[in-house]
């Protein structure tokens, strides 16, 4: 079970908040003083108004202050909290169980850890901005009240079709932002996979048509984002309409209510003033825009953040167990079809089985379910007599190992790639498991040796496999599954690496997918697939009398299973 990281939890957007609202208060605060300045300059009070220019100096100064500090606090808070939303997010796809992260390509999996994590993280110092954004509005208000009720009430009755523009362009930009949000991670995804099969697409002289494809959606991600910008500004167009003519209305009563000698020069010019700030509350469309974005953003991370996990036990392996696996009734699921069915499979402790089956015969999930990548839908796995899921993760990471076609290796260098794992080597440990997979001559080789880093180091597809190897062996436990981790060699290092995973690596059973008849010989124990169905467990010897079995491995079977 993953612990939630807490993140820099509410303190910075309160900060932010503090600081915007203090600045807000601030701008409330300098139309009073300036106009009750201008009322004592004019009366001739020089010495009385003196305290109240100062006072009006130091507002200002204050409020330009406070907004450097709202700024810095704006970007420390986005900043931790973007940090928190990617970290959660990653974690999230780092626990999830595989087949059910399979669904986000990684295209779509940069743009949640990119884009949408920024606007999420950026959501907490917009909701503070929103809130204090109101604090100048709603503060004018109550202060234009006590300057003149008649030009507060003149202002009020403009405020509720200000109230209405905010709320359209909420509720418009919202579904506008999460389609555009969608189709943004369709290109992304799409431009990926092309950068991943470059040499294929150069190779079929595709160029245009992949480009085609991959931006295909530009035409309407393009829509989005104009309707995006029409409806920002539609909102701005309207208040920008609105606000001066609620400006000139309270500027109009105001100047009757001065001409009635019941508001003085400097009210006016407060009254004025109040009136601009009150009518500013179309002001808050950019935080609340920024504010729905980074709900849709979240929302996109947070289905990363909350991709199921592997519940795991507290159970421990009993000691000194030779690694039998079984296999109960064990059925694996997916669209509703079943991809693999295995009853009673008993593979003994000590032994290496070989998976044999067609492309899509369900290797695969027999070697994910065999180390509790995934579980089964129905069924049970055990591993010396201990069923998978009530092992603590701890154990099971200890005991049961991986090896796979592609491995990521890291940034490190070649040792610390290597030695990355759940015990701790010892240098001649990680240089033993390396020789075993037959990565020591081309290792050496490299410019640094095993401290070149792996970003640098000039390997080819089969020299990254054999490293993969070498770390799968080097952790080996009492079970290790190398799936299709050898496809890449040529049969006479397969045969090298099958030797020394006998004779140099820690004794256990293993499993591995097989592909030639000559691995599959020189396996204990050949488990044979058919269409997702466990169709026999014997020697290969035993099965190669069987003329279905045979063709598995296609016309040059004859002539390699003899070697």
């Amino acid at each position: 079970m993953t612990t939630r990281d807490p993140g820099p939890g509410r303190a910075p957007e309160l900060l932010v908040l503090l600081c915007a609202t203090a600045a807000a208060l601030a701008t409330v605060a300098q139309p009073y003083v300036l106009g009750r300045t201008l009322d004592l300059l004019l009366s001739g009070s020089d010495a009385d108004a003196g305290p109240w220019l100062a006072l009006s100096a130091a507002l200002l100064l204050g409020e330009l202050l406070l907004d450097s500090l709202t700024a810095l606090c704006t970007g420390h808070c986005t900043a931790a909290w973007t940090a928190t939303v990617r970290c959660r997010a990653y974690a999230g796809l780092l626990a999830a169980v595989p087949e059910r992260a399979r669904p986000h390509p990684p295209g779509d999996v940069a743009t949640r850890l990119t884009l949408n994590a920024s606007d999420a993280g950026g959501a907490p110092a917009a909701r503070a901005a929103l809130a204090a954004s109101l604090v100048t509005p709603v503060g004018a208000l109550a202060a234009l009240a006590l300057v003149d009720p008649w030009v507060a009430g003149c202002v009020l009755a403009g405020l509720p079709a200000l109230a209405l523009v905010l709320r359209a362009f909420a509720r418009d930009t919202g579904a506008s932002v999460a389609a555009y949000q969608r189709v943004q991670a369709r290109i992304a995804a799409r431009l990926l996979e092309a950068l991943d099969g470059a040499a294929t697409i150069a190779a079929a002289g595709t160029a245009s048509r992949e480009r085609a494809r991959v931006l295909a959606p530009l035409p309407e991600l393009a829509a989005l984002g104009g309707r995006m910008w029409t409806l920002h500004g539609r909102a701005l167009a309207r208040g920008g309409v609105l606000v001066p003519l609620l400006t000139t209305a309270a500027t109009a009563v105001g100047g009757l209510r001065l001409a009635a000698g019941a508001l003085s020069v400097g009210g006016l010019l407060a009254a004025c003033r109040y009136a601009q700030l009150a009518a500013g509350i179309g002001g808050a469309a950019t935080p609340l825009g920024a504010v729905v974005r980074g709900r849709r953003a979240r929302d996109r991370t947070r289905a990363l953040e909350d991709l199921p996990a592997l519940p795991y036990g507290t159970r421990d392996l009993p000691p000194d167990g030779p690694g039998d696996l079984e296999l109960r009734g064990v059925r694996v699921r997916r669209d509703g079809r079943t991809v693999l069915s295995a009853d009673a499979v008993r593979l003994p402790g000590g032994s290496t089985v070989a998976v044999v089956g067609r492309s899509g015969a369900g290797k695969s999930v027999l070697a994910a379910v065999a180390g509790r990548l995934v579980d089964p839908d129905d069924g049970q796995v055990l591993l010396d007599g201990v069923p998978l899921p009530e092992l603590t993760r701890e154990a099971l990471r200890r005991e049961v190992g991986y090896a796979f076609e592609r491995p990521v290796l890291g940034e490190g260098t070649v040792a610390e790639a290597v030695a990355a794992g759940p015990r701790a080597l010892t240098p001649e440990q990680v240089r033993a498991a390396v020789r075993a997979a037959g990565a020591d001559p081309f290792v050496r080789r490299l410019p640094y040796g095993y401290d070149t880093p792996l970003p640098s180091a000039p390997l080819s597809g089969g020299e990254y496999q054999r490293l993969g190897l070498a770390r799968a062996f080097a952790h080996a436990g009492r079970l290790l599954v190398l799936d299709d981790a050898t496809s890449s060699l040529d049969t006479a290092t397969e045969h090298a690496v099958d030797t020394a995973l006998r004779r140099a690596v820690r004794p256990g059973t293993r499993l591995v997918v097989a592909h030639r008849p000559s691995a599959a010989a020189r396996a204990d124990l050949v488990v044979w697939l058919a269409d997702g169905r466990v169709r026999a467990v014997a020697p290969h010897r035993e099965l190669w009398r069987r003329a279905a079995y045979r063709a598995v491995f296609g016309e040059a079977a004859p002539v390699e299973a003899r070697a």
